[in-house]
């Protein structure tokens, strides 16, 4: 695993160990599947299931709650909702087919501060939606339109609106894909409060779906980026192998800052890292590569294992950009200045898509 060559940095003194909301199921495909949170002691380099609840189906999007709990969606077209407390008890679940015959989630969510927000996809029309949940119930309370085609996943900036990944592919209920010369990705802004849209954003070539986001750390000059991981999605092999997979929105500007790519044109997910700039990683490549606002035009690679894939931030450390990522042979801690750490899997289990540091 090679390290940035970048400037020693002062270290904060991390702590102990940290923890990991993740998903997950066993080793063979038909597996059940499974939320919980991970223990990771970075003293005993052990990794250990505080809980583990057993879930209706392939999960997704994951967000850490206060007490240790989660609010877990399943896999788009999803079909539920639930949300677990810190002993792994179901406190809450959605039946998403029983609100609306053609509409079901599409990836993400989001925790406002009066209410929840989940990417959604109106089956029957092809459209995007946005609902707008009750924060304790999950009640779905409104639905405005995501100003777009297959939103994935959405955070909230600092006025309280939404910036959405509308990722631009058609699909049926089987989850499909169709008609992928009509795709339509676009970035979008929406007002927290009643969904108008404020902004939307596009890149220049449309076979680029804007899938997952993240928030930069300020940088030394203050400044916070919004970076988005990408799909390519290219008929042609050798156009979806030399795509960039990372954009990155720079006040008004949405851009391509980097060309070297993975060499699949498929990013899995993102995290801010190293002041200012973001992790990505690839599981099809077996990497995980960072992008720095001081060396805009190139993607540096600090993980190399088999099916590096979900990403976290590596808490307890300074602010100078840790990561934690899963791979096929257990978490692996990234840091510019900290000698790299890989802590084996407790058990035979293959890490789903994403996953989260529980503050």
């Amino acid at each position: 695993m090679p390290h940035l060559a970048f400037a020693s940095l002062a270290l904060d003194p991390p702590q102990a160990s940290s923890l990991i909301g993740a998903a997950w199921r066993g080793p063979n495909a038909q597996d059940p599947y499974y939320a919980g949170v991970l223990a990771a002691d970075w003293v005993a380099k052990t990794l250990t299931v505080r809980y583990a609840l057993a879930l209706p189906g392939r999960p997704h999007g994951l967000v850490a709650e206060t007490g240790r709990g989660l609010l877990v969606n399943g896999l788009r077209p999803g079909a539920w909702l639930l949300r677990c407390d810190g002993a792994g008890q179901v406190v809450k679940q959605i039946d998403i087919p029983s609100e609306s015959r053609h509409v079901r989630l599409s990836g993400h969510i989001a925790v406002g501060s009066d209410c929840v927000y989940t990417t959604e996809i109106d089956y029957q029309s092809g459209q995007g939606r946005i609902g707008v949940r009750d924060p304790t119930s999950l009640r779905k309370l409104d639905e405005w339109s995501s100003a777009g085609v297959e939103p994935h996943q959405l955070l909230i900036d600092k006025d309280g609106h939404l910036m959405i990944a509308n990722g631009g592919i058609l699909r049926t209920l089987d989850d499909k894909k169709y008609d992928l010369d009509r795709m339509d990705a676009s970035l979008a802004r929406l007002d927290g409060k009643n969904g108008q849209l404020l902004r939307r954003w596009k890149l220049p070539d449309p076979q680029l779906s804007l899938r997952h986001l993240a928030w930069s750390q300020p940088s030394s000059q203050g400044d916070v980026f919004l970076g988005v991981a990408m799909h390519a999605e290219h008929a042609h092999p050798a156009l979806r192998a030399s795509a960039p997979i990372q954009a990155v929105l720079d006040g008004d500007a949405l851009h391509l800052p980097a060309r070297n790519n993975d060499g699949f044109g498929y990013s899995g997910d993102i995290v801010p890292a190293y002041r200012g700039g973001f992790a990505l990683s690839s599981n099809k490549a077996g990497v995980a590569q960072v992008w720095h606002p001081g060396l805009p035009d190139k993607l540096s690679t600090v993980i190399e294992l088999k099916e590096t894939y979900a990403l976290a931030q590596w808490p307890g450390a300074d602010q100078a950009g840790g990561v934690l990522a899963a791979t096929a042979f257990g978490l692996v801690r990234w840091h510019p200045s900290a000698p790299a750490v890989l802590l084996p899997w407790p058990q035979a289990m293959a890490l789903d898509n994403h996953w989260v540091a529980m503050t």
